[in-house]
């Protein structure tokens, strides 16, 4: 939960709650750090893509980078918190840019990123050991729920 309290040229002036502060990296960050903004999905909008809320679950770690003739596999390692999971081909939002998963594991994904998300975004800036902010699929965090309480857990 970020408010935006001023705006001057591309330089966005923020104040966050101690929640945001405590699951994201926010804190981390430095005065001039990149920082990624994807614009909501209109309600008049045809659903293409992923559903995205724009909230912060967490964070995670970045453990390796591996460069794929000229795209790039970036793997995240995450405490698990609140049963939140990937999926193969699921969606999965980090630092604000959502993607989909292409390798899940417990409590580990990896995604892919071709030239031009690499470039537009702060994922040039992401290397081993960087931490990052996450948002799990809306609708895996539903159905999650919803299974441990039909399973009484």
């Amino acid at each position: 939960c970020l408010t935006v309290v001023e705006v001057t040229d591309e330089t966005y002036t923020v104040t966050a709650i101690q929640e945001t502060l405590i699951k994201s990296n926010l804190g981390l960050l430095k005065e001039g750090s990149k920082v990624n903004l994807e614009r909501s999905m209109k309600p008049d909008s045809l659903l293409d893509g992923h559903i995205v809320q724009g909230h912060v679950d967490q964070t995670a770690v970045c453990t390796k980078v591996d460069e794929a003739d000229g795209s790039w596999y970036y793997t995240f390692e995450y405490e698990p918190q609140n049963d939140d999971i990937t999926v193969e081909k699921g969606s999965v939002s980090v630092n604000g840019v959502s993607l989909t998963v292409v390798n899940s594991k417990d409590n580990s994904f990896q995604v892919a990123i071709i030239p031009f998300t690499y470039d537009v975004t702060n994922f040039h800036e992401i290397k081993e050991g960087t931490v990052v902010n996450i948002e799990f699929d809306i609708i895996g965090k539903y159905i999650t729920k919803i299974v441990k309480q039909y399973m009484g857990k």
